[in-house]
């Protein structure tokens, strides 16, 4: 099977795209690039890229492949909120038109990497993929939208796949702070405190990269009859935490660490816990094979081996919004979120 994969130089590209290959896929990718300069340790995968801004797809981009999996996207509420004209530019209105495009050149099955954040304020209630969605930021509109006009897409021939991701944590190439495991890890391990900007009542479901990944690959190996047109809660049940039960965890984990909220710490507006029992019941192929603890402890043997400072961590490399902000800054960007011509 012939795999297209966007955003395939991302925190979740760069562990995929290895793993595809793995399975005997043949792969390529398509990327803007933007975190180019901000490689974590690890040597890239190698495959065949365009380096191509998602807006400017043309027909010929996706023809020839038997799938896409689609990961290209402003990954992460605060980057949602920067500008939001442009999350709906990036992430609605160019998913959508990939689609359609994917759907024109006989591309039988497009997965969609969506996001729990669809289900926003939720409360306390176990959701299954039938819960009505409550988004509460565009980057989670974004994903409720891009879900709706793809979904209409479906026919005999074309099968779009839904896999709404828990919050990702895990050791990329890519790597990212700005995710709740990865970030609390971070801060216990450059500063011995456990800072926490909410009041950590929040319900989470967290989930390895490498999990998600899995979540692809099953889905592309799976029989029609049961992903067609379908959604999948991407994650383990049983690791739904409240924040402050992650921090305790990474308090467990990391040593000589204490737990500290950051001034005006109050609750987080998305809250929010999900079944992930239908994917492991439907898609023989998902067998999750990390917990939260395992995590911890990857993350921090990760960030001992690389040395990671708190320059480095409070600075803009493994921050999204914050790369962004400076990219903008330094005119590498422009005002469109477009890399300026070179």
């Amino acid at each position: 099977m012939r795999v297209l994969v966007t955003g395939n130089l991302g925190y979740i590209g760069t562990v995929l795209t290895p793993m595809l290959l793995d399975e005997g896929f043949e792969v390529a990718g398509l990327d803007s690039d933007l975190y180019r300069r901000c490689t974590f340790g690890s040597e890239m995968p190698k495959v065949a890229t365009m380096v191509k801004d998602i807006r400017d797809v043309g027909p010929e981009d996706v023809k020839g492949f038997d799938a896409v999996c689609h990961l290209a996207a402003l990954s992460n509420d605060p980057l949602g909120d920067l500008n939001p004209e442009l999350t709906y530019e990036i992430n609605y209105k160019a998913s959508v038109r990939l689609a359609e495009l994917a759907k024109a050149a006989k591309v039988r099955r497009f997965v969609f990497s969506s996001s729990c954040s669809c289900y926003g304020a939720a409360g306390d209630d176990m959701l299954t993929e039938e819960a009505p969605f409550n988004p509460v930021t565009p980057y989670g509109r974004s994903k409720v939208w891009t879900e709706r006009d793809i979904s209409a897409l479906a026919d005999d021939d074309f099968s779009p796949v839904f896999l709404r991701n828990a919050t990702a944590y895990g050791v990329s190439p890519r790597l990212r702070f700005d995710l709740v495991l990865n970030n609390l890890t971070a801060w216990a391990f450059t500063t011995g405190k456990i800072m926490m900007k909410s009041d950590g009542s929040p319900w989470r479901p967290i989930v390895h990269i490498r999990d998600i990944a899995l979540a692809f690959i099953a889905v592309l190996k799976a029989p029609k009859q049961i992903i067609h047109n379908a959604a999948f809660n991407v994650g383990v049940t049983e690791d739904n935490l409240q924040i402050r039960d992650i921090a305790k965890i990474v308090g467990q984990t990391v040593p000589n660490c204490k737990v500290a909220f950051a001034d005006g710490a109050s609750p987080d507006t998305r809250n929010y816990r999900v079944d992930c029992s239908k994917i492991t019941r439907e898609l023989a192929g998902f067998k999750p094979r990390w917990n939260t603890r395992r995590g911890a402890v990857e993350l921090y043997n990760a960030y001992k081996e690389h040395g990671v400072t708190l320059e480095e961590f409070e600075g803009p490399r493994y921050q999204r919004i914050g790369h962004i902000r400076k990219l903008l800054a330094d005119g590498i960007l422009d005002g469109t979120l477009r890399v300026r011509d070179e």
